[in-house]
């Protein structure tokens, strides 16, 4: 027997490792959604402080749109809200002619009148909120506006924010902000021929405040807007009517809200419909 028989045998066992263990491009996926995460939070944080309330409402809407088919529903279910294209019997309140489906030609012309008017509207709200996009000034004033189109005209809502009041001390003296505003209103307007109504709204007081002249608050910014309006170039004879509501239609529930400081100044629709 020879001297190394009873040697002992050693097994080297190598272990393997899938993917390279900490060598792996595992981690590199993580980051980069991680970094594509952070982006989007930046990006989302720019958008919040460079756009008007206006604006976020729009890109809002892009993401959530809603195709309304017809305006007012007949009572049935499905698109057509009750009303049955294929039938000319079918009495239904659809928003569109007269009583058996047969529109006059005076219907049409009022229709045609209507659009129109609307598309004009549309084009001062357009043109509006695109004047922030001109200066910084004019884009910071604009933040202080929201517009929606409504069955009574083109509403332009002017509205005080935190640390940005649109009248002095409490009072119905204008702010800067609100007489660069007016001036832009006002110059704005001359695309259309519309009356002009302003009414004054404004927030809660506290009760152990003894002198509550809201009304005459209201009353005194709503007549203050008119003046800056004329002085801006609008014709006085455009001007409907001025009203104050104090704060008895409140924009937020949380009464003492400076958001409920604001001014309303609407482009009235005008009825064109034959009598």
């Amino acid at each position: 027997m020879s001297n190394g028989s009873n040697a002992p045998i050693i097994i080297k066992r190598k272990k393997v490792i899938a993917g390279g263990g900490h060598h792996g491009g595992a981690w590199k996926v993580a980051y980069a959604d991680f970094v594509t995460a952070m982006m989007a939070f930046f990006l989302l944080m720019w958008l919040l402080n460079a756009t008007t309330e206006q604006q976020r409402k729009g890109l809002a809407d892009y993401f959530s749109p809603t195709i309304p088919v017809n305006r007012i529903s007949g009572g049935g279910e499905g698109m057509f809200g009750g009303t049955n294209i294929m039938t000319d019997d079918t009495m239904v309140q659809d928003g569109t002619g007269e009583a058996g489906g047969v529109p006059f030609e005076g219907d049409f012309e009022a229709a045609e009148d209507e659009a129109a008017e609307v598309a004009a509207l549309l084009d001062v709200e357009t043109t509006l909120l695109g004047l922030g996009g001109e200066s910084l000034i004019q884009q910071e004033a604009l933040r202080h506006v929201v517009t929606k189109l409504t069955d009574e005209g083109l509403i332009i809502e002017v509205f005080a924010r935190e640390n940005a009041p649109l009248f002095l001390d409490g009072g119905s003296v204008p702010a800067p902000v609100l007489i660069d505003l007016t001036q832009m209103f006002a110059s704005v307007f001359d695309l259309v021929t519309n009356p002009v109504a302003i009414a004054g709204h404004s927030r809660s007081l506290p009760v152990v405040i003894a002198d509550r002249r809201l009304w005459d608050i209201s009353n005194g910014r709503a007549e203050t807007v008119r003046l800056l309006l004329e002085e801006g170039g609008l014709d006085v004879e455009r001007i409907a009517r001025t009203t104050g509501h104090a704060d008895r239609d409140l924009a937020r529930s949380q009464a003492l809200s400076v958001r409920n400081n604001r001014i309303e100044i609407t482009l009235l629709r005008t009825d064109r419909r034959p009598n």
